[in-house]
């Protein structure tokens, strides 16, 4: 009698074993070597003709997002935390405090487990394998059964790339024929995983038994104060909204307007080519994205699809310059659906009255229902605007100014390029911080003595004395 749970744990654990052989081959690398190995994987990953053929090949497959966006994806992301990477020293001695008589001596993790979202079959697993391999790591993708090929695709890309500079190859493997049991084994057997994807994927990883990086649910928030930009607020809005038809979680779900500038920023919104559905053509949206009451997903065929594919399934007249869906929207929760991620060009507008204290309360509310720790973001000049969001919302990454994309790493601003944007306690995460090469690495600290700390009671507790006595 086959015993299906003993073959996966064969196949995996040979997988494992594998990388685990070719991780001891690099585990000597110098800094030199290792910078010119995710150099090579890089460079295999963002040539032009090869991030055009994957583009192609995950909208072909998975049937999410467009083509000329992905290449843009592919190459921006790859070469942006390739550039982030290089003054990043994880061989050896990383960093050194003599006046604390420390030292820090970067060491690798192990093997690495990467489990890739349906939305990102291209993209994700080279930025992942080039943090794993940064750290001298191996890595071992497992990818979604629906874009299986774009994912073999790219691994098949790196592996040559290793061969190119005298690396192993078995650095970068790929589970053929994905389930969800083989990838339950691979978390078992790895030493670190990092998920992204949907919220029982990452809650998969975490109750693994091993050490993982996982993501929280997206529903960014987009704040417009009465001192915006607007054309700028407008346009970056826009840009994140259609880009890949909004397969990033970062992505505007909400904007949360003034309602002094409310009714100019919706005009803005439509002459960049939004289409503010009426009351009734919201309850026909409504309707085709959540098709089974309760079921807080949208329906797959409005998953990172065109404005004009999703107008036409809810029978909605668009003009051929749409590129997303507006719904006016005022309360939160699971009987409003739009305020929760969509997962689509589909963006609720929302007012406020007030201060921007009712602002903060508003993303509060959006975020209470779905998005917990993930992202938000103000057009504003006032930075007391600005403070008032950073402090009173649950969010790791507050983007003023930005399109909220950019939150995942941009020229613009320094946060680390990556596709893993972690959200805290608040989202079920470790870290609220973008997952970025640091993370893939021990660190062994060196204590040497240094001249005694005095440490003095009266000092540490005389005011409390005063106060309460002794």
């Amino acid at each position: 009698m086959n015993n299906p749970i003993g073959e996966h744990a064969a196949e995996i654990g040979a997988l494992v074993a594998r990388a685990r052989k070719a991780q001891a081959g690099i585990e000597h690398y110098s800094q030199e070597q290792v910078d010119a190995l995710t150099t090579a994987i890089a460079w295999s990953v963002v040539r032009q003709d090869r991030a055009e053929t994957l583009a192609r090949l995950a909208v072909d497959e998975g049937g999410f997002g467009n083509y000329p966006d992905k290449v843009l994806k592919i190459r921006n992301r790859i070469m942006g935390t390739l550039a982030d990477m290089a003054d990043v020293r994880t061989v050896g001695v990383v960093e050194e405090s003599p006046d604390k008589g420390l030292i820090k001596i970067a060491k690798p993790v192990g093997v690495v487990a990467a489990l890739i979202p349906t939305t990102g079959p291209d993209a994700t697993p080279p930025l992942k394998a080039l943090l794993a391999l940064k750290g001298r790591n191996a890595i071992i993708v497992a990818a979604h059964p629906r874009t299986q090929k774009t994912s073999a695709l790219v691994v098949d890309f790196m592996r040559a790339a290793c061969e190119q500079v005298g690396a192993p190859a078995d650095l970068i493997q790929l589970i053929e024929k994905p389930s969800l049991a083989k990838t339950q084994e691979l978390m078992r057997q790895v030493d670190l995983i990092v998920a992204t994807g949907g919220e029982a994927m990452v809650k998969a990883a975490y109750s693994s038994g091993t050490p993982a990086y996982g993501v929280g649910v997206g529903n960014s928030v987009h704040v417009v104060d009465e001192t915006a930009d607007l054309q700028d607020a407008a346009r970056c809005i826009a840009v994140a909204k259609t880009f890949d038809y909004a397969t990033s979680c970062l992505a505007d779900n909400a904007v949360v307007a003034a309602a002094a500038v409310y009714d100019a920023l919706k005009n803005l919104l439509m002459e960049q080519g939004g289409h503010v559905c009426n009351p009734e053509e919201k309850r026909r949206l409504q309707t085709v994205m959540w098709p089974k009451p309760g079921v807080p997903i949208p329906a797959l065929e409005v998953i990172a699809r065109s404005a004009g594919e999703i107008a036409a399934l809810a029978g909605i007249p668009v003009s051929e310059a749409c590129r997303f869906l507006v719904v006016e929207e005022s309360g939160t929760g699971p009987e409003h659906p739009f305020s929760g991620e969509k997962l689509s060009v589909v963006l609720a507008l929302y007012r406020y009255e007030g201060g921007i204290g009712q602002a903060v309360e508003q993303v509060n509310r959006i975020t209470d229902y779905q998005g917990h720790g993930h992202t938000c973001g103000i057009h504003t000049c006032n930075d007391d605007h600005v403070m008032a969001l950073a402090m009173g919302t649950r969010t790791a990454r507050v983007m003023v100014n930005q399109n909220l994309n950019e939150g995942a790493g941009s020229p613009r601003n320094s946060l680390p390029y990556t596709l893993s944007l972690s959200c805290g306690t608040w989202g079920g995460n470790i870290t609220t911080e973008n997952v970025n090469a640091r993370h893939f690495v021990n660190l062994t600290w060196v204590s040497r003595p240094v001249k005694p700390r005095v440490i003095n009671e009266e000092a540490l507790f005389r005011e409390h004395w005063q106060k309460h006595g002794q």
